[in-house]
């Protein structure tokens, strides 16, 4: 019997047994050993453990997500795809193929499938890839003709708003770079044709919104345009893609940081004054997800890279810094009046471990915020593979009510693609970092610790 559970032994007789529970103190008992009532749970997680908690929620997107096409009448399948007409729609399921949520999922599923080697998280990618890219030619022949086809495939092949475009898009990139032989590259080039040419901007080129006030900034739309434009430029090897993706993150950032804060205001509106401030914690996710996509395929030598790492850095802090003791982060991330939310801690949780696996965040000090923030996230999935505690859709406010009181449902496709994708990351960091348990607390150390001990000294070179 090691010394963990000597001590841990003597601790549960002491305290358990009634002839000596008055008995306990200071003196007879290593009362800082006692395992504390942790809420959600703690400690270094183990990567089979993880990765159930992702195969459950897989399962269920799948059968949540059917790869088919039926008549919108009668309901009957559509399999010959030369007899589809303006009645043929996408089989519904619980979430839609083709929203900007899905696009998120597609590209979590493909870094699980990276990170597991599990084909049944690729097939997931390729199969509803593909469906889409067989049938877009049809329903361009019947579109051109008739504008009332199902809005799900619509988005596909006239996007109308970067929400229609860019998740799916750059989650059609990843799948092309990693498999040249998928159709997608046509798909790819509508897309990325509105979101570089089509879509609303400011003067100086920002993307921007007419809504709720005309030109306004939108944290969100960080994400759903700007990583498909780096990933074009990994795609094409074109600079004028990365210079584009960089300009993008750094003129979002003039007008949206909050320096004082180290975090994003939602939304930034051109003819206000002053420029109320609201830290919505999904759009503060989107904006260090975009800038961990953007730094993954800008080149090393971009004049832009190192102004846009220390403001991931800045981010990183300041999020860190408003982790709720049980992992979650708050909906308004700075007022721990309101709700913990669970997509936006996926997405940290995703964030952090990405930076530290990449060797951008320290990871002594970033690496037990991603670990806490992971046992939140596996909290969130129900026995069925259910995302709980997801903030429905949301627009833009400028009063705190407006958020605090945004409803939460299981259906809110928000969450699925974000816990997968953390679940993915948690695995790389497992696999490539070395967290230890030392004195209850997790640590991440530079190498492997080679002890099980429940308490030890460490530097560096020293073994125990």
């Amino acid at each position: 019997m090691n010394m963990r559970k000597v001590l841990f032994s003597l601790i549960s007789l002491f305290v358990t047994t009634p002839l000596f529970a008055q008995q306990v103190n200071d003196n007879n008992t290593p009362l800082h050993l006692m395992k504390p009532a942790y809420r959600i749970g703690y400690g270094v997680s183990k990567p089979e453990e993880v990765k159930q908690v992702m195969d459950r929620v897989l399962t269920y997107i799948d059968a949540e997500t059917p790869a088919a096409l039926v008549d919108k009448n009668t309901g009957a399948p559509v399999t010959d795809y030369k007899k589809i007409t303006a009645s043929t729609q996408l089989k519904q399921g619980g979430f839609r193929l083709t929203s900007y949520e899905w696009g998120v999922t597609y590209s979590g599923v493909l870094a699980a499938y990276a990170a597991t080697g599990d084909n049944a998280y690729r097939d997931y990618v390729v199969k509803r890839h593909q469906l889409l890219a067989d049938i877009a030619p049809y329903f361009q022949k019947i579109y051109a003709k008739d504008k009332n086809i199902d809005g799900n495939i619509r988005r596909v092949i006239d996007p109308h708003a970067l929400d229609d475009a860019g998740a799916v898009c750059c989650s059609m990139i990843k799948s092309l770079l990693a498999d040249g032989k998928q159709p997608l590259r046509p798909l790819i080039d509508n897309y990325a044709d509105y979101i570089m040419n089509k879509e609303y901007r400011l003067s100086d080129g920002t993307f921007a919104r007419i809504r709720p006030q005309k030109n306004t900034l939108w944290l969100d739309d960080m994400f759903m345009g700007i990583p498909t434009v780096a990933y074009m430029g990994k795609l094409t090897g074109d600079a004028k893609y990365y210079d584009e993706a960089a300009r993008q993150v750094l003129q979002f950032a003039e007008r949206m940081w909050v320096p004082e804060k180290g975090l994003f205001r939602h939304g930034w509106v051109e003819a206000m004054d002053p420029h109320p401030a609201f830290h919505w914690g999904r759009a503060n996710g989107w904006a260090i997800l975009t800038m961990c996509e953007v730094l993954d395929v800008l080149p090393a030598d971009h004049p832009k890279r190192a102004e846009m790492m220390s403001l991931l850095k800045a981010h990183a802090a300041g999020l860190a810094r408003l982790q709720h003791h049980d992992g979650f982060w708050h909906q308004l991330l700075d007022r721990d009046d309101t709700y913990l939310e669970a997509s936006a801690t996926a997405i940290y949780t995703y964030c952090l471990a990405h930076a530290v696996n990449q060797g951008w965040l320290d990871a002594k000090a970033f690496g037990p915020v991603a670990q806490l923030g992971w046992h939140a996230v596996a909290s969130s999935v129900n026995e069925k593979g259910q995302v709980e505690q997801v903030c429905v859709g949301t627009g833009m406010g400028f009063d705190p009510s407006f958020y605090a009181y945004r409803p939460c449902h299981v259906m809110a496709a928000h969450g699925y693609g974000p816990v997968i994708w953390a679940g993915a990351e948690m695995i790389n960091m497992l696999k490539r970092q070395h967290p230890k348990s030392n004195d209850s607390a997790v640590m991440f150390y530079d190498t492997e610790v080679p002890t099980d001990s429940p308490i030890f000294n460490y530097d560096g070179s020293t073994k125990f």
